[in-house]
């Protein structure tokens, strides 16, 4: 495999996948009121009683209408993505696989590589696995087993599931894995700064 590897997610790592959300969201009439959760329910206030009307397959159906979408196509940056992605790729040599749990809808896949190419240029983006709304990524991660690839998640779980893949693991910083103690073989970060820095310096 290429050394010159960096494995990634993408909502809230390279896209600003919550803004839109919440745009979608408040076109259909909810309003968040909690930003310190990864839980829909808790974000938009369902009720127990409300939420529970919902099949157990229908309850990411929000996020999956909103992942199935055009607005997809159109994500803005997420932080610093874009400067720092770019000089990864074109200054040191970096190909960026992205592994995301969007959808497997064949226009979801396209739609999210147009945003990706639209955001970071056509090359940086080598590889691209989308899998199911909500999906486990154990299976999208098990080729990269202890390559010690640089991994960036904002996942509490799947980043705990890169250290135990044997992957060097970046948490980014958001309000919802604040409580989350990452330990000592998980860095957390802010920015995509620090992780070009990591990377290029191992800072």
């Amino acid at each position: 495999m290429n050394d010159k590897v960096i494995l990634t997610d993408c909502d809230g790592v390279l896209c600003d996948w919550e803004y839109g959300f919440e745009q979608f969201m408040k076109g259909h009439g909810y309003e968040k009121v909690r930003s310190d959760c990864y839980d829909l329910r808790e974000q938009y206030g369902f009720s127990d009683e409300a939420f529970g009307k919902f099949k157990e397959s229908e309850k990411r159906i929000f996020a999956r209408w909103f992942n199935e979408s055009t607005r997809i196509e159109t994500l803005a940056p997420f932080r610093d993505a874009m400067k720092y992605v770019a000089k990864l790729h074109e200054e040191q040599g970096y190909v960026f696989h992205v592994i995301t749990s969007l959808s497997v809808e064949d226009g979801a896949w396209n739609a999210r590589m147009r945003n990706l190419k639209n955001l970071f240029g056509p090359t940086a983006i080598e590889r691209l696995a989308c899998l199911d709304t909500g999906a486990d990524k154990d299976d999208a991660l098990i080729e990269y087993k202890d390559t010690g690839c640089v991994w960036v998640e904002d996942k509490p779980s799947n980043a705990e599931l890169g250290v135990r893949m044997g992957l060097d693991t970046i948490l980014i910083d958001h309000i919802h894995n604040r409580d989350f103690n990452e330990g000592e073989h998980i860095k957390r970060v802010n920015t995509w700064k620090e992780i070009y820095e990591h990377v290029v310096w191992g800072e």
